[in-house]
């Protein structure tokens, strides 16, 4: 293979990002070519080159880039079945979000700076995905990080956008900084920041801290996947373009943390104490995320805490063993999650509001929308992992990975033995993933009922309910959790295609890829060889649990359709677009399942049980007293004693300069005085 063709992979789209902001503000008609041409034909190149390597084939190139007295730093690429696969899966989402962008945001100012900053961050991707030196992953690890604080922020001007790119930072940054001492730990260990080498010294046992490295890098995986306790960025991250939600959500960001484990998981299975953490990690996320999920009002929200509890199945995979696995669904869930969001931005673009209470009150709403409206019940069909759609085979490849690895026969496809993995890690994983699946039913059985098929819209006509004196009634928590964005669209205008075609594009794989999982001369082949196919077992329960999930959430707004009935709520009229100042009182949510599925745990779970604010009491404002003491010892102390020498030189000054009389006999006066005064100290 030509090593050229890997190398422009993420270098074009980095070159068009380059060229975007030198031009784009300056020509306007060149930031759409310069930001969709590089992007898509980066994306062409990665599935060339996946096809020029084949299954079953590996190829490593490097060149050293500076000595350090140590380990060296190499521009190093690494490729296999897995950096190919997750190549290819970035390229089309990339793409699909370019081409989205360009009408989502036709009349944003900031396009040209949007686009670039986009185009820099799939680079950055690529550079995760393609590289066989930890040092240089690292590189891109934190180009991520600052791509994703701008773009998040992109509506700066907004308060919401702001704290919310600020928090993703931090947060982010707070779990780079042990991640950052675990590689260099890693290289230390095993004489080698090339990952071929660390894979080789783990399996010769040559790393002499295995667990500290493990458990140092999975705080910068936890910060960058959203998995608990640094999982309560990604909700607020919805302040931005719903676009970029969708390139974070399903291909770039938080895709890197998981990916990074599956690269380097023989590492992992030296540690049985880090795998048990790492399951512990990902069923608190799976569990606590489904459960948020159920009481949002705010659709890009609902997305979000599903896209934190899907990370906690990909890492569920991997506390389990079997990286297969885990990619496997990374990649079905990166196509439906894309999906999802790209089809969210359109629902929001016609409902002019991201409250789903808002929307159960606009008539027709499905019918505006026809193509978001199929594709997002396509999507979520994968979500629930219903057959025969991707999410089915991908999801019930993650429970057979648990299950097996709950009965101590783990799935490590010649990574280390399969008694390396604890089988409490095991039972951790397949009972969490278990009552995530009935809860993801749930939920997203929800926002389809609630968004496209509420009642509210037939229930009475407004001028009725205003002749009977029924007023609307205020049944939406005023502090509930709601990020909209700056919406300039006109709602009566139809999507333009730009906006559509992305969303079938997406489909395809939504619908079509799990079958690769099928047959072991397909996908297997492509990663380590192992089987997909779900177990007999995990595949009727999964199913069951699903199917039980949508049947609780059905039959709970039915019963709260009911009882919604009579003397509630007056539908919108047609026409009206509910404000988007907020999540109002007003835009009532008339038929809420997840209020009768949760009961006492709907408040505290729609505002994420209330970690944010135990963070704030722990940490916020400790940090912000101790901040205050700082300023007060700076200002009132160290600076009373700089201040203090001054006055006291410019005293001293004063003092002396009453002396300075200029007259020489008082000067003469003086001398003598003091001779007299030293030959008498001198004689005594």
């Amino acid at each position: 293979m030509n090593l050229a063709l890997p190398a422009l992979v993420p270098a074009l789209p980095a070159l068009g990002a380059a060229a975007t902001l030198a031009v784009g503000r300056r020509s306007p008609g060149l930031a759409r070519p310069l930001a969709i041409v590089p992007v898509a034909v980066s994306a062409v190149l990665a599935l060339v080159v996946a096809i020029q390597l084949g299954t079953g084939q590996v190829l490593d190139a490097a060149t050293r880039l500076t000595p350090t007295g140590g380990p060296e730093i190499s521009l190093a690429i690494h490729l296999d079945g897995y950096s190919s696969l997750i190549s290819v899966l970035v390229g089309l989402v990339a793409t699909c979000v370019q081409v989205y962008s360009t009408a989502y945001l036709k009349d944003d100012p900031r396009y040209p700076s949007y686009a670039a900053l986009v185009s820099l961050f799939t680079a950055a991707m690529f550079l995760v995905v393609y590289s066989g030196d930890l040092i240089v992953l690292l590189v891109g690890w934190e180009v991520m990080g600052i791509c994703s604080y701008f773009l998040i922020g992109h509506h700066w001007e907004t308060e919401d956008a702001r704290s919310a790119s600020l928090k993703a930072f931090l947060v982010t940054k707070l779990g780079d900084v042990p991640f950052l001492f675990g590689i260099f730990l890693l290289g230390a260990d095993a004489g080698s920041f090339r990952i071929e080498d660390v894979l080789r010294a783990a399996g010769d046992g040559r790393l002499g801290h295995p667990t500290l490295i493990a458990l140092l890098l999975l705080a910068g995986v936890a910060g960058k996947s959203a998995q608990f306790p640094l999982h309560t960025w990604l909700p607020d991250a919805m302040a931005g373009p719903t676009p970029v939600s969708a390139l974070i959500h399903a291909a770039t960001m938080v895709a890197a943390g998981i990916y990074l484990v599956a690269r380097l998981l023989p590492v992992f299975l030296l540690s049985g104490a880090a795998l048990v953490v790492l399951a512990v990690m990902a069923a608190v996320t799976m569990i606590g995320s489904a459960l948020c999920a159920l009481a949002q009002d705010d659709l890009k929200r609902v997305l979000a805490y599903s896209t934190v509890g899907q990370l906690g199945y990909m890492a569920g995979a991997l506390a389990s063993g079997d990286r297969e696995a885990s990619v496997f669904h990374l990649v079905s869930h990166g196509a439906f999650k894309a999906l999802l969001f790209l089809a969210a931005g359109v629902v929001i673009h016609a409902a002019h509001t991201n409250s789903i209470s808002a929307m159960s009150r606009i008539p027709g709403l499905r019918k505006r929308v026809p193509d978001a409206y199929w594709t997002m019940a396509i999507a979520l069909i994968a979500l629930i992992g219903l057959p025969p759609f991707s999410g089915f085979f991908s999801k019930e490849a993650v429970l057979t990975a648990a299950e097996h690895a709950a009965n101590g026969e783990a799935l490590t496809n010649g990574l280390g033995p399969a008694s390396a993995v604890p089988q409490a890690a095991g039972w951790i994983v397949l009972i969490s993933a278990g009552l995530t699946a009935l809860l993801t039913a749930a939920y997203a059985a929800r926002l389809f009922l609630v968004t496209f098929h509420s009642p509210a819209g037939a229930a009475l006509p407004a001028a009725a309910t205003a002749a009977a004196g029924s007023p609307a009634v205020a049944d939406h928590e005023p502090d509930a959790p709601y990020s909209p964005e700056p919406d300039e669209a006109d709602p009566s205008v139809a999507e333009p295609p730009a906006m559509r075609w992305p969303l079938w594009v997406l489909a395809v794989p939504t619908m079509g890829f799990g079958i690769a999982g099928l047959r072991s001369d397909w996908l297997p082949a492509l990663l380590d060889g192992g089987s997909l196919k779900p177990s007999a077992v995990t595949a009727v329960t999964g199913t069951g649990l699903a199917v039980v999930g949508v049947l609780l959430a059905y039959g709970a707004w039915r019963t709260a359709t009911a009882r919604t009935t009579e003397g509630l709520p007056a539908p919108a009229e047609p026409g009206r677009v509910p404000e988007q100042a907020g999540a109002p009182a007003a835009e009532v949510i008339v038929a809420d399942p997840g209020r009768a599925l949760l009961g006492p745990l709907f408040g505290p779970a729609r505002h994420g049980f209330g970690v944010d604010r135990l963070y704030s009491a722990l940490f916020v404002r400790p940090v912000e007293a101790a901040a205050r003491l700082v300023r007060f010892l700076d200002r009132e102390v160290v600076e009373t004693y700089v201040r203090g020498s001054g006055a006291g030189a410019d005293l001293l000054g004063r003092v002396v300069r009453l002396a300075q009389t200029g007259n020489a006999q008082t000067y003469l006066s003086a001398l003598l005085a003091g001779v007299v005064l030293l030959a008498v100290l001198v004689a005594v």
